[in-house]
């Protein structure tokens, strides 16, 4: 963590932010894409990977489905970025509804491709339960998989964190004991759920850091594409929506480009405001949705560079006609189970 991170957290430092007289560095972002169950859905990630992949993202990662439904598409899609991409693809892997030999020989493949960073989640429950049971023979829980992941090779390993407690917690203290448990298992950090003021996750930073917790905590960021599919998201996750969102995004149902601007400067003065503290770290949902990720990135001083570009996946779809990112609905929504992809990491409530 940064010494901006461990002193004086709860002290205010955005006076004057919005006059842009703060020349703030420009931030290491990663991206999270879905996996895809359909060829369109497959035509449209890509397209995002290729149009991200210039921004050189410290890395990507690539979700899991609820019970282990996308497993193959995870798979693929982690591999296919090792071949034919420059990124650094990290692989969500779950212990839910498999044998420590499954994980295990799924963890090696990875390995054995190249593949060394893994985000280790518990996972959500199979549709229908409705609560979690460890699998006979398989891990009980993320900081089980984090120990059997070190047992198999020197990876870099990412779990979960949650600014507004685990819906399924039984109070802040365990669930952040849980998460004390995660790094002492060998994570090397936390990525947390998404959240909208900068606050709770300041106070929570405190919280790590008053319970001895130093590795680093990566704020999730969800970029509000859909602000009514976000309540619902929200609602199942815990996630607190701010007043001000709300009254932000009022009367713009029937006007896309005002909403793409609005969740743009929403996005930027999240990260903005987190960086007058010191941080300078994030992971980006992008919902496999490359415009609005992408502006984000280039108003935050991110620029293309040439070396970090995709390789034969540029030269792939140079010609591939992809739908429009603004004339299409959004594709995933948990509250209704997954539809055409597995919902992303950051929407996700029981994994852990």
């Amino acid at each position: 963590m940064t010494d901006g991170q461990s002193n004086g957290l709860s002290e205010k430092h955005i006076d004057g932010l919005l006059l842009r007289n703060f020349e703030a560095p420009i931030p290491i972002l990663s991206f999270e894409f879905v996996p895809a169950r359909t060829d369109a859905m497959e035509q449209r990630l890509w397209h995002c990977i290729r149009r991200l992949a210039p921004l050189a993202p410290r890395f990507v990662s690539v979700t899991y489905g609820a019970g282990g439904t996308t497993q193959t598409g995870t798979l693929s899609t982690v591999l296919r970025l090792k071949r034919e991409t420059d990124l650094i693809p990290a692989a969500h892997l779950i212990c839910v509804g498999a044998t420590h030999e499954d994980v295990d020989d799924l963890a090696r493949c990875y390995r054995d491709a190249g593949v060394n960073h893994i985000v280790a989640l518990r996972g959500d429950p199979p549709a229908g339960a409705a609560d979690y049971s460890p699998r006979p023979g398989g891990y009980a829980y993320a900081s089980d998989l984090v120990a059997g992941l070190r047992r198999i090779a020197d990876f870099d390993i990412s779990v979960a964190a949650y600014p507004e407690t685990h819906p399924a917690a039984s109070s802040p203290d365990a669930d952040l004991d849980n998460l004390k448990r995660k790094l002492d298992a060998g994570a090397t950090r936390a990525i947390t759920q998404y959240f909208f003021d900068s606050e709770i996750y300041l106070r929570f930073l405190d919280r790590c850091l008053a319970a001895g917790i130093t590795a680093p905590i990566i704020p999730g960021i969800m970029p509000v594409s859909n602000y009514e599919q976000i309540v619902r998201f929200s609602a199942v996750c815990g996630v607190t929506v701010p007043a001000w969102l709300r009254h932000l995004f009022d009367g713009t149902a029937e006007n896309p480009e005002l909403r793409r601007i609005i969740a743009s400067m929403v996005a930027v003065e999240q990260i903005r405001t987190l960086q007058t503290y010191g941080l300078n770290e994030f992971h980006v949902s992008t919902l496999n949705r490359s415009d609005l990720t992408y502006a984000i990135a280039h108003i935050l001083g991110v620029r293309p560079t040439q070396t970090n570009a995709s390789r034969n996946v540029t030269d792939l779809l140079e010609t591939t006609e992809v739908p429009d990112d603004r004339e299409t609905p959004a594709d995933f929504d948990p509250t209704k189970g997954t539809q055409e992809g597995a919902p992303p990491f950051m929407l996700r409530t029981l994994f852990g």
